[in-house]
């Protein structure tokens, strides 16, 4: 009997995955663990393998569909078995709301191996349109199926949704096709409003002094036996020091309380053409300097290559957003719940900066930084933000009190 090959769920909040790209095409012999597709989540994108050797038959889903986790996409016809696709198994209801909606029953995917009403409705909502098209056709009873999408790939309109016609283009104003928005993006924009509207947000700024952080990274680095010491993982050794002293910070606002978390799991937040992601450091308290900078280098290589893993993702408590790589000074970040504050560092600019000496006050030169902390301000209070600061400066201009 054929082994359904189906969408695969790699997270507890996972409900749907979009197929980006078929690695094995219709036919093709494949052996179990070879990859036969790309999919991306909200987070990542991971290859999927044949869960069983044989032959790739009866693909249901075409690259850019987005399809609900455990719905059946393709079936692997094992050695010795012929591909003989039986008629589509679907209930009466469903077989309505499909011809209702002018929907073939056969292009519905199937969880559980019959199409159920459920099925059918997942199916309409993912006709490819804008989130603007799908207010306008909700508000106006339109029947998004029924619309001829302008955009790329079919994709339908605000425009098109009106009067159920073409989108007219302004003879005076012409706009661009919308861009076709990612789940990375989609679930980027929907979290960060949720955070920025539900949580409130207070921001403390402060400049560290970097000379001794420049000179203890030369010093290592001079080495050239082990990964590169960056100012990020300088950082993310730095705050699960101060995590551990101030654990307010380190903190979740749930219904029952506020939890607090044991171990510091920093989130280092990466850019990607596509969006934002944020591969965490687990444990970093625990860790020696070095092995956080090998763990920080090797998360955001595979970040920016594709290849994180659904762990490489999970269990941040704090986040750090660096930004001073493209030249930025001063920034302000949006917390990433259900996490209690955010981090958001500056580049090191040399500033001319007044020192109390044996002689009096001197003007010197130093390289000095900006970070700007967010915090949640159900949980954490002016006086606790400042005193992590406070530990992180301290920290950063004499790192040689903590234990490397």
């Amino acid at each position: 009997m054929p082994v359904p090959v189906i969408m695969p769920k790699f997270s507890m909040t996972q409900e749907e995955g979009r197929v980006m790209a078929w690695l094995a095409a219709e036919g093709d012999v494949v052996e179990k663990g070879d990859p036969i597709m790309e999919v991306e989540t909200d987070k990542v994108t991971m290859e999927v393998e044949a869960p069983e050797s044989g032959v790739l038959r009866g693909l249901l889903v075409e690259e850019g569909d987005v399809t609900p986790v455990t719905a059946v996409i393709a079936h692997i016809v094992l050695p010795g078995e012929t591909w003989s696709p039986e008629p589509v198994k679907a209930t009466p209801v469903a077989r309505r709301v499909a011809a209702a909606a002018g929907v073939d029953v056969g292009d519905v995917p199937a969880q559980g191996g019959k199409v159920r009403r459920q099925d059918v409705e997942a199916y309409l909502d993912k006709v490819r349109a804008t989130p603007a098209a799908r207010r306008l056709a909700r508000a106006q009873g339109v029947d998004l199926t029924a619309v001829n999408g302008s955009g790329p790939r079919g994709r339908v309109q605000a425009a098109d949704v009106v009067g159920n016609s073409p989108v007219v283009v302004s003879p005076v104003v012409e706009e661009k096709a919308a861009q076709p928005v990612s789940a990375m993006r989609r679930t980027i924009a929907e979290r960060l409003t949720k955070s920025y509207q539900t949580i409130p947000h207070i921001t403390f700024t402060v400049a560290a002094d970097m000379t001794a952080v420049t000179d203890l990274r030369r010093r290592l680095n001079e080495r050239g036996d082990r990964a590169k010491v960056s100012v990020t993982a300088v950082l993310v050794k730095v705050c699960a020091w101060a995590l551990g002293r101030q654990p307010l910070l380190n903190a979740s606002w749930r219904e029952d309380g506020i939890h607090l978390h044991e171990q510091a799991h920093i989130g280092v937040a990466v850019a990607l053409d596509e969006g934002l992601i944020v591969p965490v450091v687990h444990d970093a308290g625990q860790l020696g300097l070095a092995a956080i900078a090998a763990q920080v280098q090797d998360v955001t290589a595979r970040a920016r290559d594709g290849r994180l893993q659904p762990a490489d993702v999970q269990g941040g408590t704090f986040t750090i957003s660096n930004l001073g790589m493209w030249g930025v000074e001063q920034f302000t970040a949006v917390i990433n719940p259900p996490q209690s504050a955010i981090l958001a560092v500056g580049r090191t600019v040399k500033q001319p900066v007044v020192v109390e000496t044996a002689v009096g006050d001197e003007l010197v030169i130093r390289p000095m930084m900006k970070m700007t902390l967010s915090v949640d301000h159900r949980i954490i209070d002016g006086a606790a933000a400042a005193r992590f600061l406070q530990d992180v400066v301290a920290a950063l201009e004499q790192p040689d009190r903590l234990l490397w």
